[in-house]
């Protein structure tokens, strides 16, 4: 079956089921498709499984860096001398950001 691409796409009994009062009814219902919900309510109300930390308390020990270790001026991270790229002009560069 060949298609005539160039013929119009709506039949006679489309375009008289739109009438121009019935497309401006549509559009001047707004509230039809509109769902009143306060997404910070929503939110509040729910909660995770095992997400109250407030009894937590971290203990993390902070060593400083050590002889062998350089800061990467591009990433900020601490690595591992073998880690060293490059150095120019006192910024030394890691191999992940290089």
């Amino acid at each position: 079956m060949a298609t005539d691409y160039d013929a119009p796409r709506k039949n006679e009994e489309d375009i008289n089921e739109d009438s121009i009062e019935e497309l401006k009814a549509r559009r001047s219902d707004k509230s039809s498709g509109v769902v009143d919900e306060d997404e910070t309510e929503a939110a509040e109300g729910y909660e995770l499984p095992g997400a109250d930390l407030s009894g937590e308390e971290l203990a993390v020990r902070v060593i400083p860096r050590q002889a062998d270790e350089f800061t990467c001026g591009v990433c900020f991270l601490v690595h591992h001398r073998s880690q060293l790229a490059y150095e120019k002009n006192g910024v030394q560069v890691c191999t992940e950001c290089e």
